[in-house]
């Protein structure tokens, strides 16, 4: 039998746990475009998030750019999950956290879902 996913819309409230029970709700892009997820570097610091586990070279609309990479606790969809992020400045976005196709092969995405 198959197994059952949840569905996400484009933009998603998530949960980020961080160490010593810090944690952030925030709302997320989903983008399956993108191979890895992204959370702002800022967040990231705010949670205290780490250690930094690897780098990652990374093409953008902002060019190619190497980043470090954490590993961090989420929840998402009803799903507590953890996974890489790739750490970013994200101040100019209108999202700190960007979901992409590492996380979303866990769930299957309805566009038409507009509430995060």
């Amino acid at each position: 039998m198959a197994e059952q996913k949840s569905v996400i819309g484009l933009l998603e409230q998530i949960k980020v746990y961080g160490k010593d029970d810090a944690e952030k709700m925030v709302t997320a892009r989903i983008d399956t475009g993108a191979a890895t997820s992204s959370l702002d570097a800022k967040l990231a610091a705010e949670l205290r998030l780490g250690p930094i586990i690897k780098t990652k070279i990374v093409k953008s609309a902002s060019g190619h750019g190497l980043r470090p990479v954490v590993k961090a606790r989420i929840e998402i969809g009803g799903t507590m999950l953890e996974a890489e992020f790739t750490l970013a400045d994200r101040r100019k976005m209108k999202f700190p956290a960007l979901i992409g196709r590492n996380i979303l092969k866990q769930f299957l995405i309805d566009p038409s879902k507009v509430e995060p």
